[in-house]
């Protein structure tokens, strides 16, 4: 199993990832700044299930077989920004123009759904858990299956706890934003202006080399 030297450093290098600005980040900030530390919690909710997807894959070889297959970084990059530049035409809809259940503050399902399909669609975060992982891995102390779903476990879990804080912090932003006028148009705008951005990096992405 792997060592406590080993682990130690695999959590200093993944906060060091938390603490990076990035999709995840922004995704927690702008949920939890719109719908309070719930939505904050719900996206880090989402973002975990998705690290553990990731995690399921990588160590079970579906990544390598879905990284060798040359299309399939461009189908999950372009999937992902349509979903996201949906999501941001969604927040910029005009309150008439939407029915009655849209009208309403995005329930607690609906936002860890939306997270966890962010991240699955993300190929960068494919790669990465099929890039990272190994590297704490140690093939004479067991099984490496098994280590790989350790390490994506504490990670997914790590996660779990900075982005639930993340959101709290961004969430208690957005309550004192709720007495501004026109708090609610702002917060729909940042919504829509976080979600184009997130598409936009998608889609400039370039593709890995096939060393990677």
């Amino acid at each position: 199993m792997i060592d406590t030297a080993t682990l130690s450093l695999f959590l200093l290098a993944v906060l060091a990832l938390f603490l990076s600005p990035g999709p995840n980040m922004a995704f927690v900030l702008s949920h939890g700044l719109v719908h309070g530390a719930r939505g904050g919690f719900a996206a880090a909710v989402g973002i975990s299930a998705a690290d553990l997807v990731h995690t399921l894959c990588a160590a079970t070889g579906v990544t390598a077989l879905v990284a060798a297959w040359p299309p399939s970084f461009d189908v999950l990059r372009y999937a992902g920004a349509l979903y996201l530049l949906w999501l941001a035409w969604q927040a910029l809809r005009p309150a008439g123009a939407r029915s009655a259940a849209e009208a309403r503050p995005a329930g607690f399902a609906r936002i860890v759904r939306m997270a966890l399909l962010n991240n699955l669609a993300n190929p960068k975060a494919l790669l990465f858990f099929m890039v990272f992982l190994p590297h704490f891995v140690q093939p004479a102390r067991g099984q490496v299956t098994l280590q790989l779903l350790v390490l994506g476990v504490t990670l997914s879990v790590a996660a779990l706890v900075f982005n639930t804080v993340l959101g709290a912090f961004s969430g208690q932003i957005g309550r004192r934003l709720q007495a501004a006028p026109g708090a609610a148009k702002f917060q729909r705008g940042f919504m829509a202006f976080v979600m184009a951005g997130l598409a936009l990096r998608l889609l400039l992405l370039d593709r890995p080399s096939r060393g990677v």
